[in-house]
């Protein structure tokens, strides 16, 4: 496809669900590098309203409509789980690049469906988080060698959500922790320690209504030693923290996912000489915000700027280690990757 070749590229945004118009949209509008062209409802008075609020110059009345749109470069697609390679595909048919919320499908072999998309097409995973620089610095942290060697990850992440009109509460179209945050502590473990887990097993409690993993927690074994545990909640008091433990130190990233916009972020780097946090200092991350990041870095890629770090390859191996988690649930043991 012919990217634009004069002016910003343009991104049109699939949906108005409340997290686009709340949390995502409003930083993207901020940058420079690009512009929010369009946005998309199936109520074109949802689309008009929201265009209006934002100061989004198009709103088309159908998802078809955004797709069908020659001025459209870029789609973001932040849809319902179930909707995420049916849209992409779509989107991807009419030429345009796609940045799809995690997880990007419900399963590893439907996400392999994203191969059949021409290669100059970009199509990436919504993790925000590995764009912002507490990440970035993170990582650097624990290659460097200041934690030793590092033995072990241990992620909280949990929120309570009881609306059973919540789709985060719909267990057939994606619904439930594991595929809300839960992903977010696979991805953790994946991008510092930079490789992929052996094995998974979890134990998950299940909604008796929502049939949705309220409370889910899992071990993956990365090999040589190398471990990440996780523990999420969709109906306990809203928590998030980050331990990453090795011989030498300890790192804290404190709000790992949902950095607040446009402040300064917090890591904590321990040398364990002191318990209850006296020996941890405080590493300062600039003021940012990582929705913002994510966009410009996903429109460098559409540009031949720079590679796309993490692509459709990456999305499917972050799917098969989903995949095993609830297989784990299902068979009540260890499962191999």
């Amino acid at each position: 496809m012919a990217t634009r070749r004069r002016g910003k590229l343009r991104w049109g945004i699939i949906s108005t669900a409340n997290i686009g118009v709340a949390r995502v949209i409003p930083p993207m509008m901020e940058s420079n590098k690009f512009e929010v062209y369009a946005i998309s409802s199936r109520d074109q008075k949802k689309a008009d309203e929201a265009a209006a609020k934002l100061g989004i110059p198009v709103a088309h009345g159908s998802y078809e409509a955004l797709l069908d749109d020659p001025d459209v470069d870029i789609v973001y697609n932040p849809l319902p789980n179930h909707l995420h390679v049916p849209l992409t595909l779509d989107a991807a048919a009419k030429g345009k690049h796609v940045l799809c919320e995690k997880p990007i499908a419900m399963t590893a072999a439907e996400a392999r469906k994203l191969k059949k998309i021409p290669e100059d097409i970009v199509v990436g995973e919504a993790f925000m988080v590995r764009h912002h620089p507490q990440w970035k610095r993170a990582r650097e942290i624990v290659q460097s060698g200041k934690l030793g060697t590092v033995r072990f990850i241990q992620v909280a992440f949990s929120y309570h959500n009881v609306d059973p009109n919540n789709v985060r509460n719909m267990a057939d179209i994606g619904g439930g922790g594991v595929y809300d945050i839960g992903c977010y502590a696979i991805i953790t473990g994946r991008y510092l320690y930079g490789a992929e887990p052996e094995r998974v097993v979890s134990l998950i409690d299940r909604d008796p209504n929502f049939r949705t993993d309220r409370t889910a927690s899992a071990l993956l074994d990365f090999g040589d030693g190398r471990q990440l545990a996780f523990s999420t909640s969709t109906q306990t008091t809203p928590f998030q923290r980050v331990q990453v433990l090795g011989t030498k130190g300890r790192l804290e990233i404190r709000i790992p996912y949902n950095a607040p916009s446009g402040e300064q972020t917090l890591l904590f780097l321990d040398d364990g000489k002191k318990l209850a946090d006296e020996s941890a200092k405080p590493i300062r991350i600039a003021k940012t915000d990582q929705y913002r990041l994510q966009a410009e870095a996903f429109t460098r890629a559409v540009q031949g700027k720079e590679e796309l770090e993490f692509g459709i390859d990456d999305a499917i191996a972050q799917m098969k280690v989903i995949d095993a988690v609830f297989r784990s649930e299902k068979q009540n043991r260890w499962i191999k990757l």
